[in-house]
């Protein structure tokens, strides 16, 4: 049976935007650091929709909609303090951030990038990891970290297409 993520179904995302935010709240407790308004603010922007969302889109939603004085490093800085502490992962091909769906554990992450409407999925299989971390073992490469992109067409746009 194949599974369709929540981000290529009809859902209420407000759902995801809170219960992202609850999350973010227990693990940044569990790890004895704070979330402050601002960075708060930032995850909330990130999760506003499951397409990736660059730094400037979060400066000019906070300068414009928000009425605040922010500064690109400002913003750059929240996006630091979420990425450390996997709340949100970083899409290296769109220079854009998305929000972590298993922000509780540590993991590596994979996507799904729709071209056409741009929706990240995050999935999170460990066979797909450890198969990179073999392969790279087998010619002596040492794996840090590992993102993985897959570029293609979502359920959605197929079905409306």
């Amino acid at each position: 049976m194949i599974l369709t993520p929540l981000a290529s179904r009809p859902h209420d995302h407000s759902h995801c935007v809170h219960n992202a935010l609850s999350e973010a709240e227990a693990v940044c407790e569990r790890q004895g650091v704070r979330l402050t308004a601002l960075r708060k603010r930032v995850l909330e922007l990130v999760w506003q929709s499951h397409k990736p969302l660059g730094a400037y889109d979060i400066l000019g939603v906070l300068t414009e909609a928000d009425g605040r004085r922010a500064a690109p490093p400002t913003v750059y800085r929240a996006l630091d303090f979420l990425l450390e502490n996997g709340l949100v992962h970083r899409i290296a091909s769109l220079n854009a951030f998305v929000g972590c769906n298993h922000p509780a554990h540590a993991h590596q992450g994979q996507f799904l990038i729709c071209r056409q409407c741009h929706a990240a999925i995050e999935l999170e299989q460990e066979s797909i990891s450890q198969a990179i971390v073999d392969s790279a073992g087998a010619v002596g490469f040492s794996v840090e970290q590992q993102t993985v992109e897959v570029v293609g067409i979502c359920a959605g746009c197929r079905s409306g297409a």
